[in-house]
């Protein structure tokens, strides 16, 4: 079982810890480049420092900033590979898949069911309320940004899932010894970890429900499915085809994308809607391709 193979007499949860604050370090080192960018312009370009999150996210031109944004990523990778090799002293496949090898169908079937849900809602919510929307199409600026994205933006998701889906999960699973309340709370701290986006300053805290539900329905996917392949491919979906496809003035990605939402952000319906009916029928889909059974002992079982 896939929570399970982080259990042993020798990973007490202080290496958690330690291996927690070891890769927030790596992140940090990440940000450096952004950092230095930022001293140049600001100090010998004489550009006003921004001082809000704001005037960070415009600051510099959009691609270059998104590379900025997920360099970090590549070194948060780098960082967790280090700490389950060295610190826990397990296999890097042991905070991925409970399979003998990773399993990519698995990913790629769920990057196309979420990539074909998230291109047609956009073209429908496109449809029914054009003037929200303003066509932002550039060519060349765009193919930048699908190079960027395509090549950036699966290592951040992938970093994410392995962080609270693999290495949190599996440190809380050996804390707790049982598989309900490690869901949960990661859930919670992975929502959380979303709070300072610009989106949650935009629509209220009320936009939290989206953030800590669709964590839950990542951590319901991870023990179902006894890895994080089906994870992966729907956290790249999500945040790949989202970047290309709109952007607007008050997200977290400010992208060349092909169109940009012009409304005034306010959260209703599509906060709550893919919570409530989308993530459960998706959960749904799985479990008949994927025959899951035993969901009450996969989700709430102890761990032995």
């Amino acid at each position: 079982m896939f929570v399970e193979q982080g259990i042993n007499s020798e990973n007490k949860f202080w290496k958690y810890i330690l291996g927690s604050i070891f890769v927030i370090g790596a992140s940090f080192l990440g940000q450096m480049p952004m950092l230095g960018l930022l001293m140049a312009q600001t100090v010998f370009d004489g550009k006003k420092y921004p001082t809000t999150d704001e005037e960070l996210l415009h600051f510099f031109e959009p691609n270059l900033n998104l590379f900025l944004l997920l360099i970090p990523f590549v070194f948060a990778l780098g960082g967790i590979y280090f700490v389950v090799r060295f610190l826990h002293k397990q296999t890097f496949l042991s905070v991925v898949t409970s399979r003998e090898k990773m399993d990519w169908k698995r990913v790629g079937y769920s990057f196309c069911i979420w990539s074909l849900f998230t291109a047609i809602s956009t073209l429908v919510m496109y449809y029914l309320n054009p003037a929200d929307f303003k066509f932002n199409f550039q060519p060349i600026p765009f193919l930048i940004l699908v190079v960027i994205s395509t090549l950036l933006v699966p290592i951040q998701t992938s970093v994410e899932e392995l962080i609270f889906r693999g290495y949190l999960m599996q440190g809380f699973a050996n804390l707790f010894k049982n598989k309900w309340l490690p869901l949960l709370l990661i859930s919670s701290i992975f929502g959380l970890m979303h709070f300072a986006n610009p989106e949650v300053g935009k629509m209220g805290n009320i936009i939290m429900v989206y953030y800590i539900g669709t964590g839950l329905m990542l951590g319901v996917m991870t023990l179902m499915d006894d890895g994080l392949e089906l994870a992966f491919g729907f956290h790249a979906a999500n945040n790949l085809i989202g970047a290309l496809l709109v952007t607007s003035d008050w997200s977290a990605f400010q992208t060349y994308s092909i169109f940009k939402d012009v409304s005034e952000p306010e959260a209703g319906l599509d906060i709550i809607l893919p919570v409530v009916v989308i993530y459960p029928l998706l959960l749904i889909i799985f479990g008949v391709k994927y025959n899951w059974t035993g969901w009450r002992e996969k989700l709430t079982g102890t761990v032995v």
